[in-house]
């Protein structure tokens, strides 16, 4: 791939009023094909996901996860000389992210209705935890709230405990669909010249991708019972303990694949048509029975020698890896996944976007300092150097 090739959006301005993970999350997406993104910070604190720990040389395992490739500005919003800049901003922006407290953004001037007449190609993206109007706008809403109110939490975890998954997974949704929506809103504005409004709700983002489980519980049917890491209502799918303390993970899909299993894995084809386990339904009505067998069969192997008689067997399964193993893994870099960003502690490594493209490299810059790019930034707005020591001594920025 070719660094110097031109990416998709080169040349688009974002600026986002962005803290946590799911506005961080999309806008660096964006960042990623090629946007300049200018991260508002507030002076002195900047987003709190900063300091959600320092597990990486100093640095929180999160911000830099979300926030490489930005430009990082300092501005108080609530400050009467920092609105210059804001309307600066605003005239050079072609998309405004904010995932603001509810309101706070309206508050500020910045919802579409207030700023679409002045700046008609605007497009602004609004994030929060249920949305624009109903009794729950103005809740607060975290990931792990917002993984309870959707249902996940209900049909994840044991029989005997509910779990939340163990990323934020509600704010990665809602940071997709705003991704999404907002290259949407790009190429429609290519059609129309205007910009329009995307209303990204966590909680929404989140039912979306519990379909399976509300069509399975349709009409008061009952939901799918809770069952670790093993699947709900397919069998056997899920971990298997194997000799030297070692797990498997399976996967069988079909009626085929578990007659190889039975005849190639298990030494026993016969099993196959035991009518406790003839049919996927059956399989998982009397699952205890059938993991005696596969626990007893495997507690005989090895975890390569299990993988091995898999492989050769075409039946699905996989290491179930620790974060060691997952930075270790040869998939990842047999495939040249990873390269290095610049951070205020050192290089880092960074996964590049899994999405592909033959026709340009992504862009992988450093993770931002706070306020690391103010005067730069005030600076391609027009302001000289006097007027942005000011600002500065005034505390707008």
């Amino acid at each position: 791939m070719n660094n110097a090739a031109p990416r998709p959006l080169d040349g688009i301005t974002v600026v986002s009023f962005e803290h946590a993970i799911a506005a961080p999350f999309c806008t660096r997406q964006l960042a990623d094909m090629g946007a300049r993104v200018i991260k508002v910070e507030r002076p002195g604190a900047g987003d709190f996901a900063r300091n959600y720990d320092e597990r990486v040389r100093g640095l929180s395992s999160h911000f830099v996860w979300t926030n490489r490739s930005k430009e990082s500005l300092t501005l108080d919003l609530k400050h009467p000389a920092a609105q210059d800049v804001l309307q600066r901003l605003l005239t050079q922006a072609d998309v405004l992210v904010q995932n603001l407290a509810p309101g706070a953004a309206a508050r500020q001037g910045l919802s579409f209705d207030a700023l679409h007449a002045a700046h008609p190609r605007l497009i602004v993206c609004d994030i929060s935890g249920y949305g624009e109007g109903g009794p729950y706008q103005d809740k607060k809403a975290y990931d792990l709230l917002i993984q309870s109110e959707s249902g996940f939490v209900s049909v994840t975890g044991s029989a005997e405990e509910p779990a939340k998954a163990g990323c934020s997974i509600s704010d990665i949704a809602a940071a997709m669909y705003a991704y999404s929506g907002i290259l949407n809103a790009l190429l429609l504005r290519g059609k129309t010249g205007l910009g329009s409004r995307i209303d990204v709700s966590m909680l929404e983002s989140m039912v979306e991708w519990m379909g399976f489980p509300m069509y399975y519980a349709f009409d008061g049917a009952p939901p799918p019972l809770r069952a670790g890491a093993a699947h709900a209502t397919i069998y056997p799918y899920g971990p298997f303990p194997v000799g030297g303390g070692k797990t498997i993970m399976l996967g069988l899909q079909n009626e085929r694949e578990w007659q190889v299993f039975c005849d190639k894995i298990l030494g026993n084809p016969e099993l196959a048509g035991d009518g406790r386990f003839s049919s996927n339904s059956r399989r998982t009505a009397n699952r205890e029975a059938l993991r005696a067998i596969i626990v007893e069969t495997f507690a005989h192997m090895s975890l390569g020698e299990v993988i091995d008689k898999l492989e050769a067997a075409q039946i699905a399964n996989a290491s179930v890896n620790d974060m060691a193993g997952v930075w270790a893994h040869p998939q990842l870099r047999a495939r040249e996944r990873w390269r290095g960003v610049d951070s205020a502690k050192g290089t880092l490594p960074a996964l590049l976007p899994p999405a592909s493209s033959n026709a340009f490299e992504p862009r992988m810059d450093a993770i931002p300092d706070i306020g690391q790019h103010t005067d730069a930034v005030l600076a391609s707005l027009g302001f000289d150097a006097g007027q942005v020591s000011r600002l500065h001594a005034q505390g707008a920025v």
